[in-house]
């Protein structure tokens, strides 16, 4: 059976991969870059909205973070990583329903092996757009939980946005088996950090409620949410949530910039509602309302 693209336009995209614009068919990596040698780079997913990239300068800075948590030598300035990045969405026509993977490997290595001192050419940009619309849906999600635990910060720290998810795939694996769209992660002490690919936020008594960001990515959507939230009057807190919570919550929302704030109607069986509910659905329309208005205009 062929393969399906799940959007058709994307079979005929550029793509940006060190420092060459190049089709799809032809975009390629070394077998030595460290990508494909351990899972050695980081990365960012970015969203376009009617010409504007949303959150630009927030993702960089997580990009360069990330990098030097990383010990990266040579980033790219973050005016040639822009460049990159807007010469992509103008080779595509990309100004409006595209989303953006931005991965910054450690670069090729002069052989294969585990140690960076291999990696004498300096990092590789890659800058993949493809026309991509919130990847959920309306419908709601159904997750489970995982049997497979996030780890913790003395394991590796969750604020880098690294690309070794191999911890996420086996949990996403056990959510594809359950026929379920994502799985629930809990930390090393049972608590929820988050899912194999968003933030979660539940809703009690009009209240709002998400893991603290010790087990989990503090997500640069997830940051936002907590910001409209206490700037429009809605009580919002971090702190340690239990499953139980999960289950019984009024409402429950995922955030990310793939899926932006998506609700969930089941949880390992226990249902949360019918429908979005008042406040899940009033956090949308503040997201929404910010990302009309904001973010780094593409060129052109």
């Amino acid at each position: 059976m062929e393969p399906k693209l799940p959007d058709p336009r994307n079979e005929k995209i550029w793509i940006h991969v060190g420092g060459e614009l190049l089709p799809r068919e032809e975009a390629k990596i070394s077998v030595f870059d460290s990508s494909v040698q351990g899972g050695d780079a980081v990365w960012e997913g970015l969203r376009v909205y009617d010409g504007r990239v949303f959150a630009l300068e927030q993702h960089l800075e997580r990009l360069e973070n990330s990098a030097k948590a990383l010990c990266f030598e040579r980033v790219p300035p973050r005016a040639e990583i822009k460049r990159a990045l807007f010469e992509t969405l103008a080779k595509n026509g990309m100004r409006d329903g595209a989303h953006v993977r931005l991965t910054l490997t450690r670069g090729k290595k002069t052989s294969s092996g585990m140690s960076p001192k291999f990696n004498q050419y300096g990092p590789t940009l890659i800058v993949l757009a493809e026309w991509k619309a919130p990847v959920y849906g309306s419908g709601g999600l159904k997750l489970v939980t995982s049997s497979v635990r996030r780890a913790p910060p003395q394991v590796l720290d969750s604020k880098i946005h690294h690309n070794n998810l191999l911890h996420n795939i086996l949990a996403k694996i056990e959510a594809n088996v359950a026929g379920a769209d994502d799985a629930v992660m809990l930390d090393i002490e049972g608590y929820v950090a988050e899912t194999n690919a968003t933030n979660l936020f539940l809703v009690k008594k009009g209240q709002l409620a998400t893991p603290l960001a010790e087990h989990c990515l503090p997500g640069i959507t997830r940051a936002l949410v907590i910001e409209l939230a206490r700037t429009n009057g809605i009580a919002c807190v971090e702190r340690r949530c239990s499953l139980m919570e999960f289950h019984t919550a009024d409402e429950v929302f995922t955030t990310g910039t793939m899926g932006e704030l998506s609700w969930v109607k089941e949880i390992d069986g226990r249902m949360i509602g019918g429908e979005r509910g008042p406040l899940t659905a009033r956090m949308v329309e503040l997201f929404t309302a910010r990302t009309a208005v904001e973010g780094e205009r593409i060129p052109g």
